[in-house]
Order: structure tokens, then sequence, then C-alpha cells
């Protein structure tokens, strides 16, 4: 069953007519954690600022638990939990009195509802007193969540909500978020960080405002039919530059610390290309398989 569905989906921003979300269209079935993955300004806050109803779409429909984000936003917002990449709660209020105000807000309790909360709201709880504006980015992130969730919403969604935390936290907000899937939550959350995506049920590959693929993480993996490389050498800038000189090699760009080389299944061998670095004066190379990643895929799909 399709929880959220969206179908041509368009936004367009001011006088100069910007495109920011340019005929989306993608489902969401229940119980399933779905990703819109791209950089800033692919569109993600756009698609999801329209499906919890807070703007209208030039062109395009769009439907939440069956309601449609026009006509039925009323219903819609008691049945959705947002948190928007910008921490929007009151900074002058305590963790406690943020959280009782939007429980009121929804008509319930933190008491009613706190078995959906209480695993997020323990690491949190000894901070209660605190002013919202003294937590840390980890801690703001996981009161946003408690927040989002108090009024036990069918359908949540997730803008960013790992961007700016240390990696330790964004580790056990998605663990939070695969306990909450288990508990029947239709999760839909927006990052720009890659290896965010593997952890989502499927994703939808983003970038100025289109979706160039959606597929689960491992079925947009297994398309990549290249062979893939991980080189290093002792002038890293000048291996760049070497390898996007030769024509018969299929794409090469910076990963980490090393520079992926992409070689299609029937062209030129890699043996053939170290050889050539070699005759190229280069020195110090590290060659060796690489494991293909959802990032490698987006590039690939960027250069198309």
């Amino acid at each position: 069953m399709d929880v959220v569905s969206a179908h041509n989906l368009t936004k367009i921003y001011g006088k100069d007519k910007v495109t920011a979300v340019n005929g989306v269209s993608f489902t969401v079935s229940k119980g399933e954690i779905f990703g819109l993955i791209g950089p800033d300004g692919a569109g993600k806050t756009s698609i999801f600022r329209m499906l919890t109803t807070l703007l209208l779409p030039e062109n395009g429909t769009a439907t939440v638990g069956g309601l449609d984000i026009q006509r039925d936003y009323k219903q819609i917002r008691k049945q959705i939990g947002y948190m928007p990449g910008r921490f929007s709660l009151y900074t002058d209020l305590t963790v406690e009195e943020n959280l009782n105000f939007f429980a009121t807000v929804f008509g319930t309790t933190v008491k009613e509802n706190y078995d959906l909360i209480k695993d997020i709201y323990i690491q949190i709880e000894p901070f209660k007193k605190r002013k919202a504006g003294k937590l840390s980015g980890g801690m703001k992130q996981k009161l946003a969540l408690c927040c989002a969730l108090i009024h036990k919403p069918d359908v949540l969604f997730l803008d960013e909500p790992t961007t700016g935390v240390d990696p330790v936290s964004r580790k056990e907000f998605w663990e939070m978020l695969k306990r909450l899937k288990t508990q029947g939550i239709t999760i839909l959350v927006s990052t720009p960080y890659m290896d965010e995506a593997v952890l989502c049920d499927r994703i939808a590959l983003m970038q100025k405002g289109t979706i160039l693929s959606i597929n689960t993480p491992q079925a947009i993996i297994n398309k990549l039919p290249d062979r893939l490389f991980a080189v290093k050498a002792g002038n890293m800038y000048d291996l760049l530059r070497t390898l996007q000189r030769n024509t018969n090699i299929s794409g090469s760009y910076s990963f980490g610390e090393y520079v992926h080389v992409v070689l299609s299944p029937s062209g030129i061998s890699p043996e053939d290309v170290q050889s050539y670095l070699q005759q190229q004066g280069l020195t110090e190379i590290e060659w060796k398989k690489a494991t293909v990643t959802v990032e490698d895929c987006f590039i690939k799909l960027l250069r198309e």
C-alpha cells in the first residue's frame, strides 16, 4: 500500500521562475524508510514542504495517507510528523516544556505516547530542565524527533536530520529510525550524505530538482556495469590530471584519499592504465579494486 504518492510535482520560485522541483514522481510504501538523497539545491526540502502542506505546487498532485495535499491539508497535518532541517523548537523553553507544548498542540500528553519516544527521550531526560537553545547539536535533534513523534504520526518527514551532527550522534539517530520503523511508522528522510543512503529501504537520487534514479541502494549499485579501481600516487594532483587526459578511461574523480578510476567492461585493462601512468612519470602508484558505492553511481548519473 502506498502511504505517500507524488505525481509530476513541480515547484517554481520567484519572479525569475527558478524551478526547484521539476516534475517529480515517486511512491512510498507503508513502513518503509525512503530517502531523498542529493546535494544542497537538489529540491529535497521543497518536496518535503509540499508533502507536509506548507507549500503549494505549481503543477502535479500528491497524497499522504490517501489524503490530497491541497484539499485535505488539515487532516494531513494531524497524521504526520515533520522535523525541518533547521532547528525550529522554542530555544527559550526547556526540553520538558517543548515536549509538553507540542503534545498539547496535538491534543495529547507525553504520558499517553511515552512508549513511542521512550528510547529517544531517556537519552535527553537528564537535561530536561535545560533550555533547548543550550543543547548540543545531537541532543537538539533528539528533542526535535521526540516532538515530531509525540502525537504518534503515521508518516514521519525528516529533512536532513543529521546535517551538522557528530558521527556518533548520526549513527545513534539512524538506529532510532530503524526502531521506529518496527512500530509501523513510514519514514521519509532527506540527506546529502551518500553513506546514509544504504540505511534506507529505497532511495531517490536527486539533482537540480529532478530524480536521477529510484530503487533500493543495492539495486542502484548493481546497475553500474563498469569496473572500479582506487588509485594513489606520490602526486595526487598530477595523477588525476593524467588520468583525465586518457580518453580510453571512462571516468576518474577524487574519492577521499584515493582517485576512483572507472573502466568500461570491454575497454582498456587495469594493467594498461598502470603502464600508462608509469610512462607519464607517476611514482609511488598504489592500485586496488574498489567497492562500488551509491556515491559512485550518483557521480556516473551526473555525467550521463
